[in-house]
């Protein structure tokens, strides 16, 4: 009777920080921090953690808010294209599920008067949550014979829960973006080091 191998996994971290974005931050409203661990866990199937701090602002047809708060993201990706060469390099998609809980303060929220007058309402600063599911789609390419690579991604998004303050949508989450769909697109520039 033939046995069947199984492939035991071994320890192996790609650890990566998103420099295009953190880059912005100097010069945007929008401030964001993040990263992620990935470790492949079974031939081409590959587990990842993303987390990261987001502070911004909002100021737009009569609202002025702004919020800062962490998130995270928890999936798999299944690598599509590798190089036969280097496994970790090549193409990848897959999914995530997404959550932050953040302080959001709304200084402005336009309302419109029994006369037809404009005028506006503020609220104070509150903690609020949202959930979202997100793909993720992208590529992995190794820096010469090094430990590092860069890693570029899009991740198209689903607004799937958030809390409401007064009966009010949040205009703005911190990392899944502005907040009036429920759809919405996002990517990384990471440069990544595999331990």
């Amino acid at each position: 009777m033939k046995k069947v191998s199984k492939e035991k996994y071994e320890p192996n971290f790609i650890i990566g920080f998103d420099v295009v974005n953190a880059g912005i931050s100097f010069s945007s409203d929008r401030k964001v921090y993040q990263g992620f661990v990935s470790s492949k866990i079974k031939k081409d199937l590959h587990a990842i953690i993303d987390a990261g701090f987001e502070k911004n602002i909002y100021q737009k047809n009569g609202y002025n808010a702004k919020v800062s708060g962490p998130y995270l993201k928890v999936g798999a990706f299944y690598m599509l294209i590798k190089d036969p060469e280097n496994e970790f390099n090549g193409f990848y998609a897959g999914g995530k599920l997404a959550g932050s809980y953040y302080l959001q303060e709304y200084f402005a929220i336009p309302v419109r008067g029994f006369n037809g007058d404009s005028s506006s309402v503020a609220f104070p600063s509150s903690n609020q949550t949202a959930i979202w599911v997100e793909g993720n789609l992208g590529g992995r390419i190794q820096l010469f014979s090094s430990n590092f690579y860069i890693d570029l991604n899009v991740q198209p998004k689903y607004l799937a829960f958030a809390t409401k303050q007064e009966d009010v949508d949040p205009v703005i989450i911190p990392g899944f973006g502005r907040s009036s769909g429920k759809f919405n697109m996002g990517f990384a520039w990471n440069l990544a080091y595999k331990f």
